[in-house]
């Protein structure tokens, strides 16, 4: 009898760990490229959202795919990532 609920409990709990606080959390720390950013970058990158990453100073928007939302790097027209240091 126990068993008819405990399997159900248990997924519903391994499910809810499943919700992002990432997204959350980064938000507070993104915000709009600034003009000059936005001259460097290529086309087709969402600028409305962007953050630097404190381990390697590189820029990172937010791309929302089909499937689940991530922050990719910021690149120039040459593919190159923009960053605020050089890169070691």
């Amino acid at each position: 009898m126990v068993q008819k609920w405990v399997i159900p409990a248990v997924c519903v709990f391994a499910v809810s760990a499943c919700e992002s606080t990432v997204n959350q959390a980064s938000s507070s720390n993104t915000r709009p490229a600034s003009q000059e950013l936005a001259k460097l970058a290529a086309p087709g990158q969402d600028l409305s959202r962007v953050r630097v990453d404190p381990a390697t100073g590189c820029y990172f928007y937010r791309y929302r795919g089909p499937i689940e939302t991530t922050y990719l790097p910021v690149r120039t027209s040459n593919g190159n990532p923009i960053c605020t240091r050089a890169q070691s």
